[in-house]
């Protein structure tokens, strides 16, 4: 048995939980998610807990387990909280502008890159070098701020590119005259 699949998740006012057998539907003030749920793994509403269950005692079910807990319970974070990445853009003449459902970011290239803002996220730029990324799926949210984290790593030598905000660059050790 998993420890964290055993915790209950709870469910805030104005949250509605649909259970599916092959899925679990979250509605909240923020929208609605559907989350799949591996075989083998089912829950049940109990009062304003949900609580995940394994079909059989098997070992190989607990990794599971705990993983459509955690699903779930982002899931229900999503729709009432929701979730954001920040990001920050080093480097001189570096910027990023927003132009209806495209981003457009100058990042030292000849030419400017695009980016289509998908489905579901919202992105806002402050400053010009301020990048926050939110929506109500944390794996697209994640997805996207890596993506445009990819247009341009950050140089550990120059700290130059697109890093989260926060984020500490390590610089490689060099050889050594010994």
């Amino acid at each position: 048995m998993s420890r964290i699949g055993k915790k209950p998740i709870p469910v805030p006012k104005g949250v509605t939980i649909t259970v599916h057998p092959e899925a679990v539907e979250v509605k909240g003030p923020k929208g609605t998610l559907t989350q799949r749920v591996p075989r083998g793994v089912t829950f049940e509403l109990k009062g304003a807990e949900l609580v995940a269950a394994t079909e059989r005692p098997d070992p190989a079910l607990g990794k599971f387990h705990g993983l459509a807990r955690t699903l779930v319970a982002n899931a229900v974070d999503g729709v009432t909280k929701g979730f954001t990445r920040e990001l920050d853009i080093v480097g001189v003449g570096y910027r990023a502008e927003v132009k209806g459902k495209q981003v457009v970011f100058a990042l030292g290239y000849s030419h400017p890159v695009v980016f289509d803002i998908p489905a579901g996220i919202d992105i806002a730029v402050d400053k010009q070098t301020h990048v926050t990324v939110s929506g109500i799926d944390r794996q697209l949210v994640g997805q996207v701020a890596a993506n445009i984290r990819g247009m341009r790593k950050p140089d550990p030598y120059k700290q130059k590119g697109v890093r989260y905000t926060g984020e500490v660059l390590k610089k490689k050790v060099g050889k050594t005259g010994a």
